[in-house]
């Protein structure tokens, strides 16, 4: 049970985005370093609300999730969108696409190596040559050095739900655990756990790398989830120490 994607409308307002910065980033993104076309591919779509936008900016967009209320919320909000079900790490769709994304960390849902070049082989195939991929995740060597976000109570309310949520890393599985609390009064506590793979971004270039893709630009910020937005012409900054990891890789052509 996770009580959010269970919950959409409940995810929407604990997880706003009135100004579509995530949907717009990824257009910026087309826009600067160039696609065959503008059939994209949206893994993880969660609500819909990105690939829902991105289909008033032009794009004929699809988008993958797993879960169902999810997946039932997206085609009531988004009727001219087509919205699939499947996995990040094994979906097989029959078709192509000249762009896929892969937004707040959906990417980071696949935990082990395995099932990671899984899921660049599959965007590889579904990506028409010289297609993009796009991806904003945690970035692993973030955490790698710092602990103000882990092992301490955070707390913050949601219609008339109050969450209390704790980080940990598994260093041995690579992974980024959170533990969460719902409460609401006179009902009982909903316990929900969660974990993320925590990549760094050598180890993001690899599997790209030996998936078939060039990587054409790694970068911590601008982004829809930092301090700096996304503008055209912004310069990406490439230090690589902030909390979030962007990723841009273009498909080589595929082997005859």
């Amino acid at each position: 049970m996770n009580l959010l994607t269970d919950n959409p409308a409940l995810y929407e307002v604990a997880f706003p985005d009135p100004e579509h910065t995530a949907a717009r980033f990824v257009d910026g993104v087309v826009r600067r370093f160039g696609s065959p076309g503008r059939r994209l591919l949206d893994l993880g779509c969660g609500t819909g609300r990105d690939a829902g936008h991105l289909a008033t900016l032009g794009y004929p967009a699809v988008g993958l999730e797993t879960s169902p209320q999810m997946l039932d919320h997206a085609r009531a909000t988004y009727p001219d969108v087509e919205f699939v079900s499947g996995r990040i790490e094994s979906f097989d769709l029959g078709a192509t696409f000249d762009v896929i994304t892969c937004m707040d960390s959906s990417l980071l849902y696949c935990h082990t190596n395995d099932d990671l070049a899984r899921a660049f082989a599959a965007c590889h195939a579904h990506l028409s040559p010289g297609g993009l991929f796009v991806a904003e995740m945690r970035n692993g060597a973030f955490f790698l050095g710092n602990d103000e976000t882990l092992n301490r109570v955070q707390e913050r309310t949601v219609n008339d739900l109050h969450a209390t949520t704790r980080l940990s890393i598994d260093h041995g599985a690579q992974l980024l655990r959170r533990e969460r609390i719902w409460r609401a009064e006179g009902e009982p506590d909903v316990v929900q756990h969660s974990a993320w793979r925590l990549l760094f971004p050598q180890e993001l270039r690899y599997f790209l790398t030996v998936a078939g893709f060039e990587v054409l630009a790694c970068f911590d910020a601008p982004g829809p989830r930092t301090d700096v937005p996304w503008t055209d012409g912004a310069p990406l900054h490439s230090t690589l120490s902030g909390d979030r990891l962007h990723v841009v890789a273009r498909a080589h052509r595929k082997a005859s």
